[in-house]
């Protein structure tokens, strides 16, 4: 377990002073006041996380509850996480599993409250909702890198690895939750540049998780460089698991993968911070979890079966307890 570092790692705060208990060492459980929030109640999840409306018939796996070892993990509350965040903007940056946690909690509120207006819309690559009756707004930035890819004169787009011009954005926020992983493997038609810049050196390709950590530390510079975390909180998903199967899944498996490659390069980086940034270290409590994916119920249907992201509700929902967790006590 990451020991707390002041002003580094921040996995202190996540013990909430409660018996010096980790929140994201524990187990899940059957619990039959699951799920938090009925999802048909959003009309605006999108079809990739829709699984029941996709037409999922198994419901075990909406009961699960995750369950630290030593202590319990507070209730989510929905009024009061909105009146925490009155007049502040919350902004998730990264891939489709940002966006599905962005989901996840725009329904979480929304279905507490499903009378209350809202107001949603997307500019480019970027999605805003905002409930005006608290005045809070959650945004969620498509920027699966994190750092630039720059298209050239020639029509060639090369990927930046210490640029970072999309962050003027994100330092208008109050609370930014990052994430970044799964594309830093796409090849061929999947892979959306043709170089990479590197400083002074420009090449073809490269040790993906080499890339992967570079830019990690480029975004490490410009937060401990840039941001004032005394006014805009700092959160990094951490490694959202995939699984090879997950078809036919009901059950949470009783094993994990073992620590995930990209947990470990994450960590690293993290504790080389000099600036306070707070990790939601979902990755083995997720990595249980091979019965919370679309599988066939997603997008691509049987076609395209979806071990990646997660189903809303679902998953998605205990990160955004643990987020609320950590939020309440900072």
């Amino acid at each position: 377990m990451l020991k707390n570092v002041d002003g580094k790692l921040m996995n202190d705060v996540n013990k909430l002073g409660m018996n010096d208990c980790d929140l994201f060492d524990g187990n899940w459980v059957y619990d039959d006041d699951y799920p938090l929030y009925d999802s048909s109640v959003c009309p605006f999840i999108e079809k990739q996380f829709n699984c029941l409306k996709n037409g999922r018939q198994d419901r075990d796996y909406l009961k699960n509850r995750w369950q630290p070892h030593g202590c319990n993990l507070p209730k989510f509350n929905a009024t009061q996480f909105q009146l925490k965040l009155k007049g502040k903007r919350v902004m998730f940056v990264g891939d489709s599993l940002s966006v599905d946690q962005w989901q996840s909690l725009t329904c979480m509120l929304y279905a507490a409250d499903p009378q209350a207006k809202y107001i949603s819309k997307r500019n480019g690559s970027t999605s805003f909702f905002t409930f005006p009756k608290y005045n809070t707004s959650y945004l969620v930035s498509r920027n699966v890198f994190l750092v630039d890819i720059v298209k050239m004169e020639n029509g060639t787009r090369v990927l930046e690895l210490d640029s970072l011009n999309t962050a003027a954005q994100w330092e208008e926020m109050d609370v930014l939750v990052f994430d970044t992983w799964h594309w830093w493997f796409h090849t061929g038609r999947k892979q959306p540049w043709g170089f990479v810049q590197d400083g002074n050196s420009t090449y073809k390709d490269a040790n993906r998780v080499t890339l992967y950590e570079k830019a990690l530390n480029t975004w490490a510079k410009w937060v401990d460089t840039k941001v004032d975390t005394t006014k805009t909180k700092i959160f990094f998903q951490g490694v959202s698991p995939d699984h090879d199967n997950c078809t036919g899944a009901t059950r949470p498996s009783e094993s994990t993968q073992g620590q995930h490659p990209g947990e470990i390069v994450l960590e690293k980086v993290l504790r080389g911070m000099n600036k306070s940034v707070h990790l939601l270290n979902v990755t083995k409590l997720s990595q249980y979890r091979v019965d919370g994916h679309p599988s066939v119920y997603g997008f691509g249907g049987h076609r395209n079966v979806d071990c990646t992201h997660w189903c809303i509700a679902g998953v998605a929902d205990t990160w955004n307890v643990l987020l609320s967790a950590i939020l309440h006590q900072i």
